[in-house]
């Protein structure tokens, strides 16, 4: 049973005790909107079933659990991370976390972080699927959702035009983009009366 979206943005907590209202990769901005730069937290149980593109640098800490950080491409293509560890994302790196052991991540981005990208590489050649541009405007766990419902809608998108390996759709139930964009877009609302 889905757990009640956290609403109440604060710049004092303890997030071992916030993220037991978290799921995964919801990443909950935690602290009050004109701080910069913006934490943001998820406790994962699965993979991000996407690669994520930011426009800019953000850097991604794990203080519980273990994952594995890869990127598409650039000198290194994974980090493995284990409590206490951090890695910065350069700006337009595109990169994915995959859950080894179920923990907390905090996602550290700026404030204004202007757009993101959602792509899907093929498996098999890695040539890029499909991508879903975000521009910014709202939250971008909305974005997250059409993204995944956009791919898993169409057939094609999920065929590789390279090597024809084709992809299955994204598993969405572990998710619940919809309603944090929705709490953040009333708790947005109400904060600006």
């Amino acid at each position: 049973m889905a757990q009640r979206v956290r609403t109440r943005r604060k710049n004092r907590f303890n997030f071992l005790k916030e993220a037991e209202t978290l799921e995964s990769f919801d990443e909950f901005p935690m602290l009050r909107p004109e701080v910069d730069p913006q934490l943001h937290i998820s406790r994962n149980t699965v993979d991000q079933p996407f690669f994520l593109r930011c426009r800019k640098d953000t850097v991604i800490a794990q203080p519980v659990g273990a994952s594995r950080i890869e990127f598409t491409d650039g000198p290194t293509r994974y980090f493995d991370t284990e409590p206490g560890d951090f890695v910065y994302v350069p700006a337009g790196y595109a990169h994915r976390v995959l859950t080894v052991r179920e923990g907390v991540l905090h996602r550290y981005k700026a404030r204004e972080f202007g757009s993101e990208t959602v792509l899907w590489c093929c498996t098999a050649c890695g040539e890029e699927l499909h991508h879903h541009e975000i521009d910014g405007g709202g939250p971008v766990q909305a974005g997250y959702a059409e993204a995944c419902e956009t791919f898993n809608s169409d057939p094609a998108l999920r065929k590789c035009r390279s090597c024809g390996v084709e992809h299955p759709t994204v598993d969405l139930a572990p998710f619940r983009w919809r309603a944090i964009a929705e709490a953040l877009a009333e708790t947005e609302s109400a904060e600006s009366a």
